[in-house]
């Protein structure tokens, strides 16, 4: 099959076993990181060629996209490539190519300041409505983070383990949709504050936040992971860390 020229630089993706996806992924990356910022998306037949698959992948790739916010079809312009401010910020991939763009203090301040309207009252909710379950989801994240300190558990995945378990715990199914936003950009936020601190999360904010959820005190929940976000707010603001090596490995 002939190749279409590609720009200099940009080597073919590799697929993964799903075609559609892996596209996906590939073309997304390209679209956050500005591969197209200044040249022309490509039309189906040139998307199709340089990825060696089908038309109906490249469709069905385009077609996700779209859901996305990141392309459009235009009459008599063909597919483009939508300005940032359409992109749909919540959708985890969206989250995590531009995070893999551009981990800056910046985007992670935004990031953060949006956990300091949802994650507090997700955990005054989780200390209203939590069940057994729920609180022994909590707890094992926070026995992780523990682990963690003594090195035998990782503390990045550990961290998000105790947050996510606390977004179910609230029981209101739109705060439980952030779950996986709130795990994708976490990656990075967790890993930047670890680099600014020089160490990993403070084991004994967390554990009150874990205590007022177990105790029933909503208020003091809230309090809780308000004042566990706004510790991170702060390493942010005060941080003239760069951006690079923050990608996740």
């Amino acid at each position: 099959m002939n190749q279409f020229p590609k720009p200099n630089g940009w080597a073919t993706p590799r697929l993964g076993r799903n075609l559609t996806i892996g596209m996906l992924d590939a073309i997304g990356r390209d679209i956050v990181t500005g591969r197209y910022d200044a040249t022309p998306f490509p039309t189906e037949a040139e998307l199709t060629a340089q990825h060696g698959v089908s038309r109906s992948v490249t469709r069905e790739a385009v077609k996700m996209l779209t859901a996305k916010g990141l392309v459009s079809a235009r009459p008599r312009q063909g597919t483009i490539v939508e300005p940032s401010a359409n992109w749909n910020m919540f959708d985890p991939d969206v989250l995590r190519w531009l995070l893999e763009r551009r981990a800056s203090p910046e985007l992670l301040r935004h990031f953060n300041q949006l956990r300091v309207a949802i994650e507090p009252e997700a955990a005054a909710l989780a200390a209203e409505f939590h069940d057994e379950a729920d609180l022994d989801a909590i707890a094992a994240g926070l026995e992780r983070m523990r682990e963690a300190e003594q090195g035998r558990d990782d503390a990045l995945a550990a961290d998000i383990a105790f947050h996510v378990a606390i977004m179910a715990a609230s029981h209101n199914p739109f705060y439980r949709q952030f779950r996986d936003v709130v795990a994708t950009a976490l990656q990075t936020s967790i890993r930047f504050t670890n680099k600014i601190k020089g160490h990993t999360a403070n084991i004994a904010d967390h554990a009150r936040v874990y205590e007022a959820i177990s105790a029933g005190d909503a208020d003091g929940a809230r309090r809780a992971m308000r004042h566990l976000i706004g510790e991170v707010l702060e390493l942010i603001a005060k941080s003239d860390a760069a951006p690079a090596g923050l990608a996740p490995a």
